[in-house]
């Protein structure tokens, strides 16, 4: 099924290179519309029908951050990429924060690299979409399902139990009748492993309505366990007096478990399973506050794929996202477990190391990785490789947040890739110099 994507812009010269470089797309098929006003994109989107969007900020009747807000809460649901002159960039960024899938720059429109993100993006959202409907899909079953139900006198033994209570604590009826209410309901904090105030004994101490905590483990009566959620109620007798209790619960199991996968999915690269760009960015966040409090440092490699764009339209994409998932087990081999490898972007990858004496263990798994990524990869009884150029920065010298040290790391990279690939360079001060310089100079890049 080709999937429509709407262009707005008022530059022509940019339409027609997205529409030339989405149409000969191997990642496609992409059928794409081109408008010039945002009025005009609002209606069109309302019909329908549109996968997703690339918008220019800068349009006739619309320019800066509303226009991206505008769209966005016309189609909430509808991914958003910008298009981004160098000097828009912040406005790209915040439109980032505020919800955008990301952004285009402007002169970087005919990479292979932009249908494969588009692809991506378009891919991702309706595996959101169909994880949305299982979740839906649970929670009505759920309610469907005969909730379990468990009565005890006034004393806490139980008196009456229905089938789905047998169903989830494993004990029958007959078994359960008589028995103090905490044998036989016997729940522990998800969290803390601890064992929580048994609910019923609590309403009827207290008389009143009482929910159970959230993230509670229902202990079954062969040690298993189950996520439940429920709430007890006292009963009353005809004269108004407290008589027992009532607790009604079921199973919530299925819904964590989606809503454990949703979170997994967000915060992870879908090809590799590795951490992406959101959840490595939490990671180094979280290791530079750490390092503030114990006064350490930290490490981060920037790695980046030597001819892959050669090894993608050469022996195609089933063979570099192979090629791709086979570096990711590699370099995870190449670190520790309270290391963080991460898939960036494409074929890039950032590396956190977040313990050791960092200049040193930076070294050592660079040269790690880089021998590492010398063994040849099979792919149809051939022999594909993949050399690296790595770039190394250090926490707090090469810089104090996440995206300086990436930038910096992503710098040195570049200088290992200039001086001979297969390589890697620690950040230097100068290379910023020695960067700038080269996009001035004629052919420097």
């Amino acid at each position: 099924m080709a999937h429509r994507i709407l262009i707005l812009t008022g530059d022509a010269g940019d339409a027609k290179i997205l529409e030339e470089a989405l149409l000969h797309s191997r990642d496609g098929p992409f059928l794409t519309e081109c408008l010039s006003r945002l009025d005009a994109g609002l209606s069109r989107l309302q019909e329908g029908g549109i996968d997703l969007i690339l918008v220019d900020l800068s349009l006739a009747d619309s320019k800066g951050i509303d226009t991206f807000k505008d769209i966005f809460a016309a189609v909430p649901k509808i991914p958003i990429m910008t298009l981004s002159a160098q000097e828009e960039e912040p406005v790209a960024i915040e439109a980032v924060q505020l919800g955008s899938q990301g952004y285009l720059s402007k002169g970087y429109f005919v990479s292979s690299l932009v249908p494969q993100s588009l692809q991506n993006i378009i891919l991702r959202k309706n595996v959101e979409k169909q994880l949305y409907k299982e979740q839906a899909r649970a929670e009505i079953v759920l309610k469907s399902i005969g909730d379990a139900i468990i009565c005890t006198n006034v004393n806490g033994e139980i008196d009456y139990m229905n089938v789905a209570a047998e169903t989830l604590t494993g004990w029958s009826k007959t078994d359960a009748y008589g028995e103090r209410i905490e044998k036989i309901f016997k729940t522990i904090n998800g969290i803390n492993r601890q064992a929580d105030l048994n609910t019923v004994e609590l309403v009827l101490k207290r008389n009143e309505i009482i929910d159970l905590p959230a993230n509670t483990l229902l202990i079954r009566k062969d040690g298993s366990e189950v996520h439940i959620e429920d709430s007890a109620s006292p009963i009353h007798d005809y004269d108004g007096k407290l008589s027992g209790a009532v607790i009604v619960f079921h199973d919530v199991s299925v819904a964590q478990a989606v809503t454990v996968r949703m979170t997994h999915m967000a915060q992870h690269d879908a090809l590799t399973n590795l951490p992406n760009r959101s959840l490595l960015n939490d990671r180094i966040a979280q290791a530079i506050n750490l390092a503030k409090r114990n006064d350490t440092q930290l490490a981060l490699l920037f790695l980046d794929l030597n001819n892959f764009k050669h090894t993608n339209d050469s022996l195609g994409h089933a063979c570099g996202d192979a090629l791709l998932k086979t570096v990711a087990v590699r370099l995870t081999e190449c670190v520790r477990e309270s290391d963080t490898v991460s898939r960036y972007g494409g074929d890039e990858f950032v590396i956190l190391l977040a313990g050791g004496i960092y200049a040193e263990d930076a070294a050592l798994i660079a040269e790690k990785i880089r021998v590492a990524l010398l063994r040849p990869f099979q792919h149809e009884q051939k022999d594909v490789y993949a050399r690296a150029s790595i770039g190394i920065s250090l926490y707090p010298g090469d810089g104090q947040d996440a995206e300086t040290l990436i930038k910096n790391a992503d710098t040195a990279m570049y200088c290992a890739k200039t001086g001979g690939k297969n390589n890697y360079e620690f950040f230097r001060s100068d290379m910023n110099n020695q960067s700038i310089n080269k996009l001035l100079t004629p052919n420097g890049i």
